[in-house]
């Protein structure tokens, strides 16, 4: 009945594009998905199936912190507007449901068809508390459930569990994919600080098959919402399988991150391809988290989505009503650099579709904009320039300010909040965060996209990010380019205003 109730509740406070009244709320990101309210963090089962783009994610909808997990539920047919759907999956008596993912499963290995229909397959975490509080080692194990009309209704598998636990503390967050050369499902797992492989004819029945990270990658934390895939790469053609994995501290600015390694992988064993053991992030800011890509993505596209928080003030930032938001959806390119293979992530194209107006900077002075949503398309000619920094600031009445920039004497990138607004919730909200330019071209490139309490930075097409949130007093009304100790031979200065995607 609880359900029922709820559904009712969620359905009626939403017009029939998802919108609510909510979504007008002080600091309400207008071009990011949040939730109608309440809590939210993991992107979970991201899936495309006959033209919809589902968008699970942890969700406890009773409060405003962490409790309880369900999976909320949401769909788009563009990746830019969001209708909000019932909530999925609820915790039962086998315990609370974390992250996972949902395939389609085509060919019916699982034997759920019915119509015509193809199943939609999740498979999940759960997580039960009384034997974690009663201090059992096994208390996160690997469950099931299925849809067989479009990802409205699901029904949990009757013998669930369909992995169990031997004992380890963390073993969760399964992506599951199909596996063409060996005709195997294979789940990627987070156990402690490394990932475990299993495979599977049929969904059901799981064998280990191999592990991966114990001597690899950065170990500051918990691993976290793995995720692979194969890409090939631009220009080269050659294909090599993308590991992602999420660590819960030690990321390159404090707190949550996400690393990635390329590599090969034949079914069963992942070879890591990163000299040296580099690390390789994905987003360099303190605000991407747990990301992974949709899947059964038509095309050769691999489209990434991210929780736009950190764990280590996530609960105690300053919003009443609903907590946290997700990146935008970003396509993740290949690309061979002279480092070797990088990650490449920029906006999907259909963001554009949100462009409302083009207008051209006003150089290097004040510049006065009502409150707003933008984007921003920066470029500077670096060998010409003289400056030591250069980049664009935001302010406010109330003297807050928000600037991200380029250091060429440090040759870095970075968004700096440290006076952008209230940072009094935690000392570990940290100021400037700094990333390193990944490049040597000679134009020095700031793709930003700036909602009302978080900006997202896109250097040098795409091959370093930085995704940080912010929160300031009033709305930023000043903007202005800035150079620092020279010139910075400004290249080109387009801004788009754009438009809300609720409202």
């Amino acid at each position: 009945m609880r359900n029922i109730f709820f559904a009712v509740l969620l359905l009626a406070a939403s017009t029939a594009n998802g919108q609510t009244s909510r979504y007008k709320e002080k600091f309400r990101p207008q071009f990011h998905f949040s939730p109608p309210a309440h809590w939210m963090n993991d992107p979970n089962g991201m899936v495309y199936y006959k033209g919809e783009y589902h968008l699970f994610y942890q969700y406890y909808p009773d409060s405003t912190v962490w409790g309880p997990m369900h999976w909320g539920h949401a769909i788009s047919k563009d990746l830019v507007h969001w209708n909000h759907l019932p909530v999925a999956l609820y915790p039962d008596s086998l315990g609370l449901i974390f992250s996972g993912s949902v395939v389609v499963d085509k060919n019916n290995t699982s034997g759920f068809k019915k119509g015509i229909e193809s199943p939609l397959v999740a498979l999940f975490t759960y997580h039960d508390l009384k034997k974690e509080k009663a201090g059992a080692g096994d208390f996160q194990y690997q469950g099931m459930a299925y849809s067989t009309d479009k990802g409205r209704n699901w029904k949990k598998f009757d013998n669930n569990p369909v992995l169990k636990n031997q004992g380890t503390k963390d073993f969760r967050d399964p992506k599951v994919f199909w596996h063409e050369p060996s005709k195997y499902w294979v789940m990627t797992l987070a156990v402690a600080d490394r990932v475990e492989f299993y495979r599977s004819k049929n969904l059901k029945e799981w064998e280990f098959a191999g592990t991966f990270g114990k001597d690899a990658g950065n170990h500051g934390g918990v691993w976290e919402c793995p995720d692979m895939f194969e890409i090939t790469a631009d220009g080269t053609g050659e294909k090599k399988w993308v590991l992602i994995v999420s660590v819960g501290t030690g990321g390159p600015n404090g707190g949550s991150a996400t690393q990635y390694f390329v590599g090969s992988f034949n079914g069963t064993t992942f070879i890591n391809g990163n000299s040296n053991n580099e690390i390789y992030w994905l987003d360099y800011g303190p605000d991407d988290y747990a990301g992974v890509t949709w899947s059964n993505v038509p095309g050769a596209q691999h489209l990434f989505l991210g929780w736009m928080s950190n764990w280590s003030y996530a609960t105690t930032v300053p919003t009443k009503n609903w907590r946290s938001a997700m990146t935008v959806p970003r396509e993740l390119s290949l690309q061979k650099t002279v480092m070797g293979y990088r990650l490449f992530s920029n906006p999907v194209k259909n963001l554009q579709s949100l462009r409302s107006s083009m207008h051209r900077l006003n150089g290097f002075n004040n510049m006065h904009f009502e409150k707003g949503l933008y984007e921003f398309e920066l470029s500077f000619d670096n060998e010409k320039a003289t400056a030591k920094e250069y980049g664009i600031s935001f302010s406010n009445k109330k003297g807050q300010e928000l600037k991200i920039g380029y250091n060429k004497e440090l040759n870095q990138f970075y968004i700096d909040r440290s006076d952008a607004g209230d940072n009094s919730f935690s000392k570990n909200f940290t100021g400037k965060n700094t990333a390193p330019r990944l490049l040597n071209n000679r134009l020095v490139k700031m793709h930003l996209l700036v909602d009302h309490s978080s900006v997202e930075l896109f250097a040098d097409d795409g091959s370093v990010c930085m995704t940080a949130v912010f929160f300031p007093g009033e709305p930023f009304t000043n903007l202005q380019l800035f150079q620092e100790q020279g010139e910075a031979a400004l290249q080109s200065d387009i801004l788009y205003r754009l438009k809300s995607i609720w409202y």
